[in-house]
């Protein structure tokens, strides 16, 4: 049993640590955007139910073939082997010309890592299949807890122990060597199960009279497997994107709800006696209320702390996916059917990822996949009590918790609706993409102090107001008073001649609020990687019309953009740079590498200034910066901007003024503008392409 223990744990540790390996390695190709992992999830998931289908294929067809079970699967590792190491080649970068990122990083992911990834996943129910023939009348489930918890510990070590220590590159490579030490250990099992089967003259399970006794699984089952395997994966998704959108797109985040869903699995199939409804359906039921009410606060004044925001979501994952996995383990099938039954589970919870990943953004304007997970679990649990009730009319208190269920359909029904009605409230338009759901609001409505302003998730990514007086104010973090306006104000053209033309690269468009900064003659150039902000940009605000300079947006990733610029032999020769790219609140940490300013040194002026909007909730990113610049001999200076409370057309701003001229600096004082550190000396925080953590500036 060790041998087969430990190849199973092993295949499942690589089966997961795969996932946040691959997806960090390409997030800076696709712009950072959370929708990076939920489509590597996709894939993954996908994946998961093709490994599966093939051992149950293998096992179905050739259960009277053990040495051509056994030799289909080695020699398919031996391929595998020829394809190593994982590492995805530089030309498989998108160009920025897709139109969806979708497609190329499912492809991406097949070429680099699918086919080791496939005879992984099958390793878990094979191995089983193989363990229960070698040794009869051993249940092989318990293997199966074996395999969560390697999942899961192949996850949970990734941002703690192997994201901090190595860089992605060493990370793929040692990834590789483990998928070969995997080889031998399952040619290992494979010997002990052709073995055991030549001893028998067949398949031991052929002689187990209780296994060919047991009923087989009926549609009924095969339903509840589905439904509730795709509700798991669904609520799974939906959490993961809320939380990235709303905090950052880092690591932690993907691996801790993911590592949660796979210990419900662990708990689940240890034994039946840890899942005990009474007891986790009203918790379930609990935070459920909790995610009901935190989204209800997405346009509250307050900010709710994020401990407790983490906490809601992770709680939620954790017990309502136990719920889901508990109900289909209570009718799990005899051993003889167990490669079936994984292939159900796991074709749930491709059903749910293509659920979130493919269909929600077709159908949804906004991210309501998560509205529906929550109400199909309510109708599942319901249902599945309603069966329960149905076997054991004398239970008094089954009945009592299907009354409650409809209960809690009712609530539950109430504060979506009221979610959704306050998300549209107000709203002119909506836009849902790779990137993330867009939306234009108009506010103020019939007061002198309309305006209009988009947000990306419940983050404001820019405000014009409407009247002719205030049409072309820069607003929000782009005042007169704040780093951005203190950059044309100090900047050494501008002291010599203020009617001197300057030529101003600006990363992130939002609604086009820097084009008021222009002046004829000016030229500013955007770049924004979501083509969907350019147009609600255009059609719903005039910063770009009422530019008085000459305005351009390139659409793209602005580091693919710049370098490909730079390659060409065209360095655009900037005064005036500005990084203020957001997805949601949660900052494309490929755009605040050494690498990334090294890129926008080449692109700017010996005297020119590169501003850095650093503004952010959960995130303290002076660190990093200040870091890089030290390391690059750049002198950066801090601007935070805080409003008086009447003034209510700004926001409060902080933002990071680098320069090769140590002079600017004194610039900033003599004007006003320059703010104290909030400590004296940076934390030593150097992100590079090759390695950053995120976990080392959340503000918690």
């Amino acid at each position: 049993m060790p041998i087969f223990a430990f190849a199973i744990f092993l295949s499942a540790f690589l089966l997961f640590q795969v996932q946040p390996v691959i997806a960090r390695y390409i997030l800076p190709w696709y712009g950072g955007s959370p929708a990076v992992w939920t489509t590597c999830l996709l894939f993954f998931q996908v994946g998961l139910l093709g490994g599966y289908a093939y051992a149950h294929a293998l096992v179905t067809f050739l259960r009277k073939h053990p040495p051509m079970q056994y030799g289909i699967h080695l020699g398919l590792l031996v391929v595998a082997l020829f394809l190593l190491p994982i590492t995805p080649d530089d030309s498989l970068k998108p160009t920025g010309a897709e139109s969806s990122p979708v497609k190329g990083i499912l492809l991406l992911l097949a070429s680099s890592v699918g086919f080791p990834y496939l005879l992984l996943s099958a390793s878990g129910p094979l191995l089983q299949h193989w363990f229960g023939s070698a040794f009869p009348g051993k249940s092989p489930y318990r293997l199966y807890s074996i395999s969560n918890l390697g999942s899961m510990l192949g996850l949970l070590t990734y941002p703690f122990l192997f994201e901090p220590l190595l860089p992605v590159t060493k990370q793929t490579l040692l990834w590789s060597l483990g998928f070969v030490i995997y080889s031998f250990a399952a040619a290992a099992c494979g010997l002990s199960y052709f073995r055991s089967a030549r001893a028998a003259k067949t398949d031991p399970t052929e002689g187990d009279d209780s296994a060919k006794d047991s009923p087989a699984p009926s549609w009924r089952d095969w339903a509840l497997w589905i439904s509730f395997a795709a509700c798991g994966s669904m609520l799974l998704l939906s959490l993961t994107n809320q939380m990235c959108q709303d905090v950052a797109v880092v690591p932690f985040l993907w691996v801790a709800p993911l590592s949660l869903y796979l210990l419900t699995f662990v708990i689940c199939f240890d034994h039946e006696r840890w899942y005990q409804r009474w007891f986790w359906i009203p918790l379930a039921a609990g935070s459920v209320a909790a995610v009901v009410y935190l989204i209800n606060q997405q346009f509250a004044d307050g900010e709710i702390h994020l401990g407790w925001q983490l906490t809601i979501y992770l709680s939620a994952i954790f017990l309502c996916c136990l719920v889901c996995h508990g109900e289909v383990v209570r009718t799990k099938p005899s051993p003889r059917y167990l490669t079936g039954f994984y292939l159900a589970i796991s074709l749930g919870g491709a059903i749910g990822g293509i659920f979130v990943s493919l269909i929600a953004p077709m159908i949804f304007e906004g991210y309501w996949e998560l509205h529906f997970a929550l109400i199909l679990l309510v109708v599942l649990s319901a249902l599945t009590l309603f069966r329960f009730h149905s076997r054991f009319p004398k239970r008094i208190f089954v009945p009592i918790w299907a009354a409650l269920s409809i209960a809690a359909l009712g609530g539950l029904q109430y504060g979506l609706v009221k979610h959704l009605k306050d998300t549209r409230e107000g709203s002119l338009a909506a836009s849902r993409g790779f990137y993330g759901v867009l939306r234009v609001y108009e506010m103020n409505t019939l007061t002198p102090d309309v305006f209009k302003a988009l947000y990306h998730g419940r983050i404001s990514h820019g405000r014009q107001y409407l009247t002719k007086q205030f049409r072309k104010l820069a607003t929000t973090y782009y005042s007169l008073e704040s780093g951005i306006g203190a950059a044309f104000a100090t900047h050494p053209a501008k002291i010599k001649s203020s009617d001197e033309n300057l030529h101003v690269g600006v990363v992130g468009l939002g609604v086009g609020t820097l084009a008021t900064y222009a002046n004829s003659g000016d030229r500013f150039r955007f770049y924004e990687i979501n083509p969907q902000v350019e147009e609600m940009a255009r059609d719903h605000f005039t910063y770009l019309e009422d530019c008085k300079g000459d305005e351009q947006v390139v659409i793209g990733d602005a580091r693919i953009s710049l370098e490909k610029e730079f390659r060409e032999g065209e360095s655009q020769n900037f005064d005036i740079l500005v990084v203020d790219a957001f997805s949601g609140d949660s900052i494309p940490i490929h755009l605040m590498t050494k690498e990334a300013f090294e890129l926008y040194l080449k692109h700017l002026k010996p005297d020119g200034t590169l501003a850095v909007h650093i503004s952010n909730l959960h995130l303290e990113l002076s660190d990093p910066v200040r870091t890089i610049c030290e390391d690059l001999g750049l002198h950066a200076s801090r601007v935070a901007h805080d409003p008086e409370d009447d003034n209510y057309h700004s926001y409060y701003s902080d933002w990071i003024l680098i320069s090769r001229d140590p002079g600017l600096e004194d610039d900033l004082f003599d004007k006003g503008f320059l703010s104290e550190w909030d400590e004296p000396e940076a934390k030593e925080i150097l992100w590079t392409d090759d390695y950053c953590n995120l976990l080392q500036v959340v503000v918690w």
